[in-house]
């Protein structure tokens, strides 16, 4: 009886492992919806606007005043729910993803945002970095779109990761080299070096996990696993895999806060949205840890409000937050638009 229950066990084995591929097939299907659409553009611009009025404010001074609610004027004197660059840019990228992916699409969006006040919150372009800048002066001459940006070390900025997350609707159910190609051509539109990518594929990644419905600690355990042996088969140099060490090795969610950095380098803004993401417990509380760190608050908030739009969802957005937001119906229409464009894909 015992060597028949280990034959059957065995067996057992064997048929889940062969069943494995479509299995994990099968869940990467997640449809897109409305709902999830709305999860991510809400989830971005809440937390950009909440920012916006304290950028570049430090720690120290935000905390004698913190963030409590949503607040305006400030650093760039815009009424309360202004979003900046960030979600603009987000939204570029989704409503050129409404038509498929086409990065020249992409591109010109980016080049009417700078030069036309597209997808802007007041009708004008109020805050800019200037790698971004540079990247769409070039693309406006011309240059291929994934050679438009920056490749120098110096230029890790965080201005591709603020915008990357409607990329999540087309790559979801993509192999993860084809993913990570195709984050890759859209971080260098404006960030073309390899930190920069590897910080957008994290987070697309961790999304991805998100989108599954896996728990937020799952996924950070999840990516430790299998991040690192990704990158090492692109023979990526082991000093860029290394820098990301607090979010592949460490335990982010135990570090104090006075270790994490909030400025405007890309490491530092996904460590920080990581981090506030994991050590809180709903969007309010995620997303104001993120804008009282201080330094670039607008840029943190958003891509902690993304991830944290995708973990809670947008009707756990606080209702005097959303009800503030400028163009608040446009980005509704957005959501709704990309999530018929992409709900039907098989």
């Amino acid at each position: 009886m015992l060597c028949e229950r280990r034959v059957i066990d065995y067996q057992m084995g064997v048929l889940v492992f062969l069943l494995l591929p479509a299995i994990f097939a099968k869940m990467n299907k997640t449809p897109i919806t409305l709902d999830l659409c709305l999860n991510i553009l809400l989830g971005v611009s809440v937390g950009d606007a909440l920012g916006v009025p304290v950028e570049f404010k430090s720690r120290s001074e935000i905390s004698k005043k913190p963030v409590e609610d949503m607040i305006g004027f400030g650093t760039h004197h815009v009424p309360p729910g202004t979003f900046s660059d960030d979600s603009s840019l987000t939204f570029c990228l989704a409503e050129a993803l409404v038509f498929g992916y086409d990065l020249n699409k992409i591109a010109q969006n980016f080049i009417n945002w700078r030069y036309s006040n597209y997808w802007t919150a007041t009708n004008v372009v109020f805050d800019i970095g200037i790698t971004t800048q540079q990247s769409i002066d070039r693309l406006k001459t011309g240059v291929r779109p994934d050679l438009a940006g920056e490749f120098d070390v110096y230029s890790n900025g965080n201005g591709s990761l603020m915008r990357i997350l409607p990329l999540i609707v087309y790559i979801k159910d993509k192999p993860i080299d084809e993913r990570y190609g195709i984050i890759r051509q859209v971080s260098s539109i404006t960030h073309g070096h390899i930190r920069s990518t590897i910080a957008c594929f994290y987070y697309l990644e961790f999304a991805l996990g998100l989108l599954g419905g896996l728990g937020k600690f799952e996924i950070y355990k999840n990516l430790q696993n299998t991040i690192p042996g990704f990158l090492d088969s692109l023979s990526i140099n082991p000093d860029e895999k290394n820098l990301f060490y607090k979010l592949l090795i460490d335990r982010i969610d135990l570090i104090s806060e006075d270790q994490i950095n909030s400025s405007g380098y890309v490491l530092h803004t996904l460590e920080a949205s990581i981090w506030c993401l994991l050590t809180t417990n709903n969007y309010k509380d995620a997303i104001l840890a993120a804008v009282n760190l201080g330094w670039d608050t607008d840029t943190t908030g958003a891509v902690t409000g993304g991830l944290a739009g995708m973990l809670y969802g947008h009707k756990t957005i606080p209702k005097n937050w959303t009800d503030q937001l400028a163009r608040r119906a446009d980005i509704e229409n957005l959501a709704l638009r990309l999530s018929n464009a992409y709900s039907d894909t098989d």
